[in-house]
């Protein structure tokens, strides 16, 4: 588990923070500091709060500001404005569902840990041919899921990756028993109607199921 107050480093790379990264898509700002807190107190510090709401960049801001034991990042950046702006707003880590020339460059510039998306050998290939090895899988069921892992292991051992994308508590220890996957991303500790309720107890409990799935 990585400390994550201000003046404590982050690893070289978003895949040594832990094995399961929840996946945060946040409606309403006021939800983000108890939603983190449930994330921490259940074994989960890693925090990737999706760009997919107007509310994404002041909850990442108010989970850097008031808990400083989760380490919050950004998810679903496709813009080297919204790195700027991530980690403007606090974001520790980048995780992109794809990524284009200019996208890595500003990722890299960034001075944080970053996830370039990728779902073919292509892709593959061109980050390891531009000195990247930490990955994101994405969309891991729907790309082939742990038989496509499995044989991307064979001509490029030296890529790694983060699966995220369709993975639940059944699939979670499959990927995450392959040598070339370090961590896994997904939601489902994070029902709709859990949040919807404040349930913040239900959400604790299910990180806490979900960060005793790791070998």
């Amino acid at each position: 588990m990585v400390p994550s107050s201000s003046s404590s480093p982050l690893p070289s790379s978003v895949l040594e923070l832990a094995p399961v990264v929840p996946v945060v898509v946040v409606e309403d700002v006021s939800d983000a500091v108890p939603l983190a807190r449930a994330l921490v107190a259940g074994g989960l510090p890693a925090i990737e709060v999706t760009l997919r709401t107007p509310a994404a960049l002041d909850a990442i801001r108010a989970i850097a500001d008031e808990v400083p034991e989760a380490v919050v990042g950004a998810g679903t950046v496709i813009s080297a404005g919204q790195v700027a702006d991530s980690v403007a707003a606090g974001a520790r880590f980048l995780v992109s569902p794809g990524w284009t020339d200019a996208l890595l460059d500003a990722m890299k510039g960034s001075g944080v840990p970053f996830l370039p998306g990728v779902s073919t050998t292509s892709e593959v290939v061109a980050l390891l041919e531009r000195g990247v090895t930490d990955m994101k899988f994405f969309p891991a069921e729907a790309a082939g899921g742990t038989a496509y892992l499995k044989s991307l292991g064979g001509p490029l051992p030296q890529a790694r990756f983060c699966p995220t994308g369709g993975i639940g508590p059944a699939a979670a220890p499959e990927y995450l028993a392959l040598p070339n996957v370090l961590c896994v991303g997904g939601s489902w500790m994070l029902p709709a109607d859990a949040i919807r309720e404040h349930d913040w107890a239900r959400v604790e409990k299910l990180a806490r199921e979900a960060a005793g799935l790791a070998p």
